[in-house]
């Protein structure tokens, strides 16, 4: 019960970090996960209900998140293009700025800043690579 109990607390104390970063760039950590997916994405765009699946999140989440975002110009919602009833959502410039921008920021005022030593880090990250993989997670 401690282990979880330690990564619950890290892990509130890590996400109220992130959210100070990226309160500026009016973005949340969620907002900015579903921006850095599409980036990372081959066309740069993917169905909503892809997006639900690799982010491991509600379908109602992702609309309001894709709402958001599309409001705030850094998303579109485009028709596929061969299946009628599924839509895409796909980044903008905007949004490609603002989400290069976000790691940035987080790389700069977040995760170079966790204080234990590389190994320290690797190891922490290699054993919870682990839970997650085991727990279905990629």
């Amino acid at each position: 019960m401690a282990m979880v109990t330690s990564i619950t607390r890290v892990q509130q104390i890590l996400q109220a970090r992130i959210d100070e970063v990226l309160r500026p760039l009016e973005l949340t950590f969620a907002r900015y996960e579903l921006l850095m997916l599409l980036h990372f994405s081959r066309a740069g765009r993917l169905p909503l209900s892809v997006i639900g699946a690799r982010l491991q999140v509600h379908p109602a989440s992702v609309t309001n998140a894709v709402d958001r975002l599309e409001a705030q110009g850094f998303v579109e919602r485009r028709a596929h293009p061969t299946d009628r009833r599924t839509r895409l959502a796909a980044i903008t410039d905007p949004g490609r700025k603002v989400a290069l921008e976000g790691t940035d920021r987080l790389n700069e005022q977040v995760f170079r800043r966790i204080p234990l030593p590389d190994e320290d880090l690797q190891t922490l990250h290699r054993v919870l690579r682990s839970v997650r993989h085991h727990a279905g997670d990629f």
